[in-house]
Order: C-alpha cells, then structure tokens, then sequence
C-alpha cells in the first residue's frame, strides 16, 4: 500500500498505517512505515522513530477528543471517518506536537480505512458494542462503516493541499486497502468449499488466492491510476486553452445554469431535486473522455431531468432552455480537441499538439502499455507547456514499472492456476477455479 503510494506521488516521501484494533478499545497502533530514497527509488522499512503509537499502541480513551488534552489528528479520523489534511503546520489544530511544544509537525494527510458493517455481518442484532466519545455518547452507530485503519502519507512542505489530485488518489487507494482486508473472510468461506483437497493442494490454492488477490486489486490500482492522471492532464489542457481564448469553462458554466433552472422549479419534489442536484455536481469533480463523459450526462442527469420533469411538468420555454444547456453541457466536454480552439493556440509544434490531444480524448477500457509509453515520450518534451509535465512524467514513468510487475504476478498465477485445473477434474476446487480464470479477474474496473 505504501509502496503504491510513494511511487505515484513524487512530492510524497513517507508513509505509515495504523491499524485500529477492535471496539471498544479502538487500540491505534503503528504497524508498518516506509520512507523512499530520492536518489536509487528504494524503500527503507520499520518504525525507527518515537511514538506513542508504536506497539502495544495507544487506546482509544488516551487519544479521542477530551478537555484539557490536545487534540489529535488520529482522534478525528477514527471518530468522524473523515481525513485530514496537514497543508499548513503552523495552523493546524490538531497537532499535538504545535499545542504541546509549540513546533509545527510536517506536512501530511491521514486517511481513515473503512470497512462496511454490512460486509463484516454486524447489524442491530449483533453483539457489537460501540465505542463512546468523552461525553460518553457512542459512535459510528449511525454510519455504514467502522474504521479498521489510517494511512498517514507525509508530503514535501508546501505541496498538499485540502482536497488536492493527491488526497484523492489516497483516499481511492484506502478503499481499495479496506476491500482487501475482507480476503481472510472470502478465504473461510473458499476453505469451506473445498474440504476434499488434500494438503499439498490446499498449499497450492492458497498460493493461487494470494497471488489472484495481488493481481487483481494492484492491476486495478494502476489503471485507475494511470486514467486519474490523464485526466489530471486533460483538465489542465483544457484550462490552458480556456486561459488563452479567455472563455468561461463550458462544463461548469453548462452545471451553473442547471443548478440555476432547478432552483426555478418552485416546490414540492424535493428528493428528485437533490438527486440531481449531486449528481451535477458529482460531474464537475470528474474528469472523464467525452464518449464517456458524455454517456455519464444521459445516464446521471438527463434521464434524472426527465424523471423529474415527468413529476413536475414545466412550460414549454423552460423545458427548450433545459434541454439546450444539457446539449451546452455535453459540447463543452469536446472544448480541448474542438478544432477552433486547439488551431488558436500555437504556443507548441502543431505535430506534437496533436499527438498529445489524441492521446489524451481516447477512450481506453483496458490498461493500453502502447498509449502509456507515447504519453511518457511526450511529456518528455520540453516544448510541451504543461505546468506538471515533470510530475507527472515521473508518476506515469512509476506506474509502468507497477505495471510490468503486474504482468510477472499474472504469468506466476496463470501458471498456478494451470497446475491446479490439470488436477482433478471432479473436485470442486478445480470447478470454482475454473471459473474464476484470471484473464477475466484482471480485467480492470472504472
């Protein structure tokens, strides 16, 4: 998990997780830490500094919120489910190092591990006894999830913000992380299911479940990662070009308007209204490729508009002005390849500027180690004026190593998988395996 991290976010230089032990004692102890080394790439592991946190660790009656005790990052993320973001020491409310010796820590952000209640089977009838607050009020009673882990990532001064590229990526990587900490249910229940091997090919499936766990959950990882910073780099094209023509962003001028003729509406219906009025502003936080952009706005908003206009019918003129901004919104998706705006900007050589516009607006359902080498090839170039063309060529330069060693995870599976399929053919391991191949399991999801 640290690994993944360090290597795709090049301003970030340490990382460590905290597991939080079972409620009520919430016991938050420091299980693994890694910093990266600039120069050779390498990872030095262990926990070489001082904390409180360090093994057996610290109870949660020692660090939640409490008068007269300085309040703690750790505290928040456990009680609310919520990170937080240390983008200015010298500020942050919840350094206990700042209220106790008055020096600011690092900069940092912490991210909460959540796991659903429902996935872990506990309900109003489990047997569950939730941890209390100072006040001795009782949390997480109302939420989905229990927190089963922290990952706290350390960042060069001054290059995290709240809600930045980078916070995102954790928080996206911390879901995967709580999905993973499930496999030792999943296992139970595949160990249940195939009480007739023998020993040797029992061995044999675990090994197959470990390394099928690391494929599919990394190989995922990367993808998405790779999707994430391309449109990190669409987003900032298109500012660029919209910074040149000086013109207004269509995608959010388009939203504006919507959410403008939604407040219109008067009364009544309002549950249709806040549907969709997250929904639209779901969109603007995505960065997607027009196709796809565009079949998410028919999907996610306009059938919701319909619903709505169904329920609460307008007059004809309001509809018209509904139905024009969301073919205003759906154009506006094309602005950075739209052949007006892209010959206007001379700025770069006209073969690189089309090369880099081709890669960025097509539409890749599958990992594509082709487009990633040309994109890398690109961002190579100098004359290529993208604010975070040296970010991000050393992220995207990272995840293709990840991704060749996705590949060698993949042959060792295949070859696993190939041992146990030619074994016997009635048991019922070699039918579950059969299908649960791991060219299916690989394919990447969005």
């Amino acid at each position: 998990m640290i690994e993944t991290i360090l290597f795709c976010l090049p301003n970030a230089y340490k990382g460590t997780i905290y597991r939080i032990g079972s409620p009520p004692e919430l016991i938050a102890e420091r299980i693994a830490s890694g910093i990266i080394d600039d120069g050779s790439g390498g990872i030095t592991w262990g926990l070489p500094a001082e904390s409180e946190y360090n093994p057996p660790g610290k109870p949660w009656v020692e660090y939640r919120d409490q008068p007269g005790r300085a309040l703690e990052a750790m505290s928040w993320c456990v009680e609310k489910q919520k990170s937080w973001t240390a983008e200015d020491p010298y500020n942050n409310a919840r350094s206990v190092r700042l209220q106790v010796e008055g020096k600011p820590a690092d900069f940092h952000h912490m991210e909460p591990v959540l796991v659903r209640k429902s996935d872990l089977k506990i309900d109003k009838s489990s047997d569950f006894t939730y941890p209390r607050n100072h006040e001795a009020n009782t949390i997480w009673r109302d939420s989905d999830y229990i927190v089963v882990a922290v990952i706290k990532i350390h960042f060069r001064p001054f290059t995290i913000k709240i809600d930045s590229h980078e916070t995102k990526v954790i928080k996206k990587l911390s879901h995967s992380l709580g999905t993973e900490l499930l496999s030792y249910q999943l296992q139970q229940d595949s160990l249940r299911a195939m009480e007739s091997l023998t020993k040797d090919r029992l061995n044999a499936c675990n090994l197959l479940a470990d390394s099928l766990r690391n494929s599919i959950t990394k190989s995922g990882i990367v993808f998405n990662l790779v999707k994430q910073e391309i449109g990190y780099l669409r987003d900032q094209w298109e500012q660029i070009l919209l910074e040149e023509q000086k013109e207004e962003n269509g995608k959010v001028g388009a939203i504006r308007d919507l959410n403008e003729l939604l407040l219109s509406l008067g009364q009544g219906h309002e549950d249709l209204k806040k549907d969709l009025m997250d929904a639209q502003k779901k969109f603007l936080e995505l960065s997607l490729p027009p196709q796809k952009g565009e079949n998410w706005v028919l999907m996610r908003i306009e059938k919701r508009w319909k619903d709505l206009l169904y329920e609460c019918p307008q007059d004809n003129t309001t509809q018209k002005r509904i139905w024009q901004t969301i073919d205003k919104l759906k154009k506006s998706l094309y602005f950075g390849q739209n052949s007006e705006s892209v010959l206007k900007y001379n700025k770069i050589p006209e073969e690189l500027k089309l090369g880099w516009i081709e890669l960025l607006y097509q539409n890749n359902d599958r990992f594509d180690a082709l487009v990633l080498e040309k994109l890398i090839k690109i961002l190579d170039d100098p004359t290529l004026t993208i604010p975070s063309r040296e970010r991000s060529k050393k992220a995207l330069t990272q995840l293709k190593i990840l991704a060749e060693t996705m590949s060698q995870l993949e042959q060792k599976t295949n070859f696993l998988l190939h041992q146990v399929l030619n074994g016997n053919k009635d048991d019922p391991a070699a039918e579950f395996l059969s299908n649960t191949s791991i060219n299916k399991a690989l394919q990447p999801q969005d």
